[in-house]
């Protein structure tokens, strides 16, 4: 019987495919920082405006604090002061300046850098104007204490300027801010070889209050920190404001959303002291106490060699005291050096003046070339040589010379820390003081040239 061949079957299995399209990945929104906004809009009219209104805060402020060298004179005479007495009124302004620099600070990191800005300027310029209608010594003292604390908080228009400054500009533009300083600087001199043999010391400090008045109503031209804004949570008016520079500059914003941690804490000192900051917070500490040292020991030694008259450090001739008589009794008398400045000594304050911008050039270079640390240091180490060359006995002519240079070099540090600082952190002895500040100034150098960390094309850091 023939067996039936079983034919192979093929078992086809079929599966069922989808034939839609398949479901987009989601993508991540798109966010951008303050930072990064301020890099992507870039340079434009906005920050010359911010350069031209801001800057002239130097101006007020330098008149202010030149005031007192070129007003010392006058007041010793006027109210037959000692030297002592002279130099309080120095102290006490910058004691004030000291102490409400501390306090500005810490509310403009809670209620605003404008804020704080405008009162600063409002109550600068009110206790100025005061100051005028002095009727003693006590009360001069005491009204220009106030405006050194009012001084202190021009401050904000440094850090207002540097907020909205792209990263690459700040090393160009910030030590430009010194040509307003001087302008300042010679504006208070040239007022005072004019108004003081004329009408007066008090003419003269009012006289110098009107730039700071002018200057406060064209603030409404500039905006709150947009970084300040979006650390408080109110990101839409820091999106306003970003959006308005960017109109301003005809230039485009980042794509995305502005994105940045809200800083429940703001303005803690202990920020300052977290092991993180601690080593370059107390070098740049010491490095500030120096320049500033430095600085106003210059201006204000300068006005003391020319009233005393002191060169090489030798002592006054004895027909250049007089004696004043206070009462009837025999005895009580004061000696009080009456040297009114002449023509040839205010010449003098205008060219060591003029010394402030002569190496901004190089410094400009300095900082961008070599960095804030390196060039900090160089400067730093030239001032304090030059602290010592004073005491070469030299022409009067080699005297302007020195206090040429010394300006030029003290102008210089103080652009570079201002700048480094922004980055980081948001009459016994004449031979004895010219020494105290030389040393001073050789370990600023060192300090300077060993701050841990270098902020050439750094972006502004954020504390969290």
């Amino acid at each position: 019987m023939a067996t039936k061949q079983t034919e192979p079957v093929t078992v086809i299995s079929l599966r069922k495919l989808s034939l839609g399209t398949p479901e987009p990945q989601q993508k991540e929104p798109k966010t951008f920082t303050v930072e990064e906004a301020v890099e992507t809009i870039g340079f434009g009219r906005f920050h010359i405006a911010l350069f031209l209104i801001m800057g002239s805060t130097g101006v007020v402020e330098a008149m202010e604090i030149m005031l007192i060298a070129v007003v010392s004179p006058v007041i010793r005479c006027e109210w037959q002061l000692e030297n002592w007495q002279v130099a309080l009124v120095t102290t006490m302004v910058f004691f004030g300046y000291m102490v409400f620099s501390i306090v500005f600070g810490l509310l403009a990191d809670r209620y605003g850098r404008w804020k704080i800005l405008l009162i600063s300027f409002l109550w600068g310029a009110y206790f100025s104007l005061l100051t005028s209608f002095s009727p003693s010594y006590i009360w001069f003292v005491f009204l220009r204490t106030m405006v050194g604390c009012g001084v202190s908080g021009h401050a904000q228009g440094l850090i207002i300027k540097t907020e909205f400054l792209p990263t690459k500009y700040r090393g160009y533009m910030l030590p430009l801010s010194q040509v307003f300083w001087l302008a300042g600087s010679l504006l208070i001199i040239g007022l005072a070889s004019v108004v003081i043999p004329t009408i007066g010391w008090r003419w003269l400090i009012r006289i110098a209050s009107i730039p700071g008045i002018i200057l406060i109503m064209a603030f409404k031209f500039i905006p709150e920190s947009a970084r300040f804004n979006v650390s408080t949570g109110n990101t839409q008016a820091a999106m306003t404001t970003l959006e308005s520079i960017a109109k301003m500059n005809s230039s485009a914003m980042p794509e995305g959303k502005l994105v940045e941690p809200i800083l429940e804490k703001r303005g803690r000192f202990a920020d300052l002291l977290d092991a993180k900051y601690l080593r370059t917070t107390l070098q740049i500490w010491v490095i500030w106490l120096g320049i500033s040292f430095a600085y106003y020991g210059v201006i204000l030694a300068s006005a003391e060699l020319l009233e005393r008259d002191l060169v090489c450090g030798s002592q006054p001739e004895l027909e250049s005291e007089v004696v004043v008589t206070l009462g009837d009794t025999e005895g009580s008398q004061s000696p009080c050096h009456c040297h009114m400045f002449a023509p040839s000594d205010y010449r003098t304050m205008i060219i060591s003046t003029i010394g402030e911008i002569a190496l901004n050039p190089l410094n400009i270079l300095g900082i961008n070339f070599l960095g804030r640390r390196l060039s900090l240091s160089i400067t730093m180490g030239c001032t304090a040589l030059f602290f010592l060359l004073l005491n070469i006995c030299t022409s009067s002519a080699g005297l302007v010379g020195f206090l040429f240079m010394l300006r030029a070099l003290v102008a210089a540090n103080f652009n570079t820390i201002y700048i480094y600082t922004a980055e980081v952190l948001m009459s016994a002895s004449i031979l004895g003081a010219l020494c105290l500040f030389s040393s001073v100034c050789v370990v600023c150098a060192i300090s300077a040239f060993t701050l841990p960390i270098e902020t050439k094309g750094r972006a502004l850091q954020q504390i969290k």
